[in-house]
């Protein structure tokens, strides 16, 4: 009997002891963020998804700046940009619109998408452009024509945002497309906890962790560094 009751008790330690394990690694994978010796500038990216942010919070505990998505280009405008904008700017945080481009919709449209959106700002941080792909979306248009749209699109959000558009790549988008390659324009990478090096052209932004969990905002949000 005792016998038995040992083998019960150890396996019971062992269950716990990899919980505790699991928990851990959670625990880091989700908190973890570069070091700031190493890039100063951090901070996030944030949509409907994480519901409503408190900017003052996170501009205390370390967001230096906030990329808020403007338009889905799926679903069309994120229902929360607006405050999200009214919050940030009364936090004092530096900001940027995102638009989520779709590959299936067309390029004008989604400018006029954009314009409508996002209101003109000085201060403002150069809009950003998310390429990759989505699951509404399965056509695989001819690079020419992707590169052309694109174009389009730059053209028309850049004259009315005064500012060159910053490129969000995703390492399959740019592996079926080499946009870097071809359109001259501030590189946006991401890659979990490791440093990209999938573009033509050096990274300037880099999404670190798109899993980070923090107080002051529902989680996960995509936590963002800037090359010194």
């Amino acid at each position: 009997m005792a016998r038995v009751l040992g083998r019960h008790f150890r396996w019971i330690a062992v269950a716990v002891a990899l919980l505790l394990g699991a928990f851990a690694v959670w625990s880091l994978v989700t908190g973890w963020t570069p070091a700031r010796d190493e890039y100063p500038v951090q901070g996030v990216v944030v949509a409907e998804v994480n519901g409503t942010p408190q900017w003052a919070k996170l501009g205390a505990t370390g967001v230096d700046f906030a990329y808020i998505t403007a338009v889905e280009g799926a679903r069309g405008r994120d229902p929360q940009f607006e405050a999200n904008l009214d919050g940030v700017k009364q936090a004092g945080i530096r900001f940027g619109a995102l638009h989520h481009f779709d590959i299936c919709r067309l390029a004008s449209d989604q400018a006029m998408l954009f314009i409508t959106t996002v209101p003109r700002n000085s201060a403002a941080l150069p809009p950003a452009v998310q390429l990759d792909f989505s699951e509404n979306c399965t056509n695989r248009p001819n690079r020419a024509l992707i590169l052309s749209e694109l174009a389009t699109f730059l053209n028309l959000i850049e004259a009315h945002s005064g500012s060159p558009a910053i490129l969000l790549l995703t390492a399959d988008f740019e592996k079926e497309y080499q946009v870097s390659s071809a359109i001259d324009r501030t590189v946006w990478l991401e890659r979990n906890w490791f440093l990209p090096d999938y573009s033509a052209r050096p990274w300037v932004m880099w999404t670190a962790n798109t899993g980070l969990r923090m107080d002051g905002i529902e989680g996960p949000v995509r936590w963002v560094v800037v090359r010194k």
